[in-house]
């Protein structure tokens, strides 16, 4: 029979395991408890374009995976300031996310003054697509390729202009960056939006223009929109033919444009992890994968560690782009 002592101790060990038991069961048990409510995933961009159409996609596709509802919030402004502010200062229990794009790490050497830092107040969670990027002429315009086109610039000085989809954006920072490389002087005509640019490009109002690939398919595929070099590293498996700026002998091009997914810093690192492998789940299905390139992105799926060293990697990238090209908010 066991002395006092002994009983004693044998009652200490036995709680001490129960402790043990019940805070490695904790992670476990939060884990598999979320999400117990609707999630928010703030666009800080307005409805209708392609960024809010893949949020949504994912959205629906969290809302039937998760039985919870997944709620898209546009919050519109101040080049995407206000959303992603308002994300900042969300709670941090996983329930709000941020669905945004390349421009999310463009701002801060546009804008010094930002109420948030763009990596340090969140929380990367999943790459899920890239978005490319092309410089393009009118049909008529007499050029087919980007030495044809460097040519006739400089055979013209100041006689011609390039469109962007606005002051600050990705467009214009490529605008202002191909002015640099090439040596060319070209005016700089900023329109709200891409659709806009590749409608007078399509109409021959403007003849060259720096135009997202999702726009400008519908026109590429029916010859409606000459392209010349398209960014990044490699040849667009959407437009194979379509060489690169590197190609071109250009350098600066080779960020390519994303879209992504964070929440606020501080979120529970599990809650992160569980957002972030439902993502990948979704973006790796074949059909999805199949409805995204139908939509002229290139889905990726990203662990967080691989997505927030894209951007501290891309901070830095656009940072010197941006420097290089000269471009600066108005």
């Amino acid at each position: 029979m066991p002395t006092l002592p002994t009983l004693f101790t044998m009652r200490v060990v036995g709680a001490a395991l129960g402790l043990v038991a019940a805070s490695l069961a904790a992670p476990a048990a939060l884990a598999a408890d979320y999400p117990t409510k609707p999630v928010t995933l703030v666009v800080p961009f307005p409805a209708g374009g392609i960024t809010d159409s893949v949020a949504r996609l994912i959205a629906k596709e969290l809302s039937a995976s998760w039985k919870q509802t997944v709620l898209v919030d546009n919050r519109p402004g101040a080049s995407g300031t206000i959303g992603t502010a308002a994300v900042a200062r969300a709670p941090k229990d996983g329930y709000t996310a941020l669905f945004t794009i390349t421009s999310h790490v463009q701002l801060p050497a546009l804008q010094p003054k930002l109420t948030y830092d763009a990596l340090k107040d969140f929380e990367a969670v999943s790459q899920v697509a890239l978005s490319s990027s092309i410089l393009a002429v009118s049909p008529s315009f007499p050029a087919n390729s980007v030495k044809e086109l460097v040519a006739k610039l400089r055979a013209e000085p100041d006689k011609h202009a390039y469109g962007s989809y606005g002051i600050g954006t990705t467009s214009n920072i490529y605008g202002e960056l191909f002015k640099k490389e090439a040596g060319v002087s070209l005016a700089h005509v900023p329109y709200k939006g891409a659709a806009p640019v590749v409608n007078d490009l399509v109409g021959g109002t403007l003849n060259i223009a720096f135009v997202d690939v999702g726009t400008a398919m519908p026109f590429l595929k029916t010859g409606k929109i000459k392209p010349l070099a398209i960014i990044g590293t490699r040849r667009s498996n959407l437009l194979p033919a379509v060489p690169t700026f590197q190609e071109a002998g250009l350098k600066g091009f080779e960020p390519y444009a994303w879209m992504g997914i964070l929440m606020p810093a501080g979120t529970p690192a599990d809650r992160v992890q569980q957002m972030a492998a439902e993502v990948n789940r979704i973006v790796k299905d074949l059909a999805m994968h199949q409805r995204l390139t139908e939509m002229n992105v290139e889905p990726v799926a990203s662990s967080p560690a691989e997505f927030a060293a894209t951007l501290r990697k891309d901070s830095e990238t656009w940072k010197r782009v941006i420097e290089l090209g000269g471009v600066k908010l108005e």
